[in-house]
């Protein structure tokens, strides 16, 4: 287990809460969201955040608020450079790491960024503690986090890696895990991000990065649309850890079961749910949101469709509870683009469905040395009779 308590700084609702606010179709969530935003911010005393959030445009002026928080930084900083002085004249190189990393806190936590970095960096060089170490550079990827600094955070990342190579403890590799699958969420590689967040599904400790139900929530979304349907059923849908959330999570629970049901009908409409409580008002998601509504639409379509020779236009609207001409332009855009293996005959209104060419070509190899084999078993009958 980690040595230390890990701190959540800087606290990454913050950002959240800041991405609702600058969003006008988010308008429902404002009201919630200001004042969560100036809560933290007064919690964290963070003056250098409070400037930026104020020059966007995201929240007022308060004068009074800000010289308060300025007062709070300065006296802070003054007894931390104080102890730091004392550890460097009458203290160990142990002592003095730890007011570093102390100090390396402080920033962090008040979003100063480059000062935080800049502390970070100098305690990195002077801890000894490899678990520590690895402590430090998750918080340099949880300052990218909260920034949106793409370069520090897998710049950090890589470096995690190699200090947890070398002997890096079962919380901490469990912790790496949930950052590069965030991460990896956050730049659109859903299937590794689905497999490192299953991974760590029942060992989840890293809430200074995200909330529990978060976790899952993201999770679910990338392994509904990444897992085939018998990983779907016993990592996702059948897993205890998510079962015990699914409860308080029931738009994902609606889309997944539904998915995997086959009620396309139902799953339409909570994908479209879905789209609106957690894809848009997520700061990690809402980039790829149009991007996911359309892979998880391409794959209800080609589940419904590999059961099936063919069918008509009208049968495959009405399980998807939409008009015919809706699924025809669907399923036009989507077949042309070669994300479906399918034809539509309009005239008669008939879709049907085509064999991959890579099903064609293992169908034809299983063929092949299907016939092999019974060559060479005929062949060995002939010897032994």
């Amino acid at each position: 287990m980690a040595e230390e308590t890990v701190l959540p700084f800087p606290n990454l609702a913050l950002p959240q809460e800041c991405f609702v606010l600058q969003q006008p179709s988010l308008s429902h969530l404002h009201a919630s969201a200001r004042p969560a935003l100036l809560q933290g911010i007064k919690a964290d005393q963070m003056t250098p955040y409070y400037r930026l959030v104020v020059a966007a445009g995201v929240l007022p002026l308060d004068q009074a608020l800000l010289e308060t928080l300025e007062k709070e930084n300065a006296a802070e900083l003054e007894r931390l450079d104080k102890v730091l002085k004392e550890a460097e004249e009458t203290e160990g190189e142990s002592d003095i790491a730890d007011a570093l990393r102390v100090k390396a806190s402080y920033l962090t936590r008040i979003g100063e960024k480059e000062k935080a970095i800049e502390a970070q960096q100098v305690a990195l060089e002077k801890t000894a503690g490899l678990g520590s170490r690895i402590d430090i550079v998750l918080t340099l990827v949880r300052i990218g986090f909260f920034f949106g600094d793409n370069q520090l955070i897998t710049t950090n990342l890589a470096k995690a890696d190699e200090f947890v190579e070398k002997g890096g403890d079962w919380d901490r590799r469990n912790r790496l895990k949930v950052y590069r699958g965030l991460h990896l969420l956050s730049i659109r590689q859903f299937k590794p991000a689905s497999a490192l967040l299953i991974d760590a599904l029942s060992t989840f400790t890293a809430t200074e990065l995200l909330s529990y139900n978060d976790f899952v929530s993201l999770t679910v979304i990338s392994g509904t649309l990444t897992l085939n349907r018998v990983d779907l059923k016993k990592k996702i849908i059948s897993a205890p850890e998510v079962i015990s959330a699914l409860p308080e999570l029931p738009t994902l629970a609606d889309t997944t079961k539904n998915l995997y049901d086959c009620h396309y009908d139902k799953f339409f409409v909570a994908l479209a749910t879905l789209e609106q409580t957690h894809l848009l008002p997520s700061r990690l998601l809402a980039p790829h949101a149009r991007f996911y509504v359309r892979e998880m639409r391409i794959l209800a379509y080609a589940q419904l469709l590999q059961s099936y020779s063919s069918l008509t236009l009208e049968s495959l609207a009405h399980a998807f509870g939409v008009t015919v001409d809706f699924v025809d332009n669907e399923l036009s855009r989507f077949i042309a683009s070669a994300r479906l293996h399918a034809s539509i005959d309009r005239v008669n209104g008939i879709v049907e469905t085509n064999r991959p060419a890579l099903k064609n070509a293992q169908t034809e190899t299983v063929i092949r040395k299907g016939d092999v084999l019974l060559n060479s078993i005929q062949r060995l009958s002939k010897v032994l009779y």
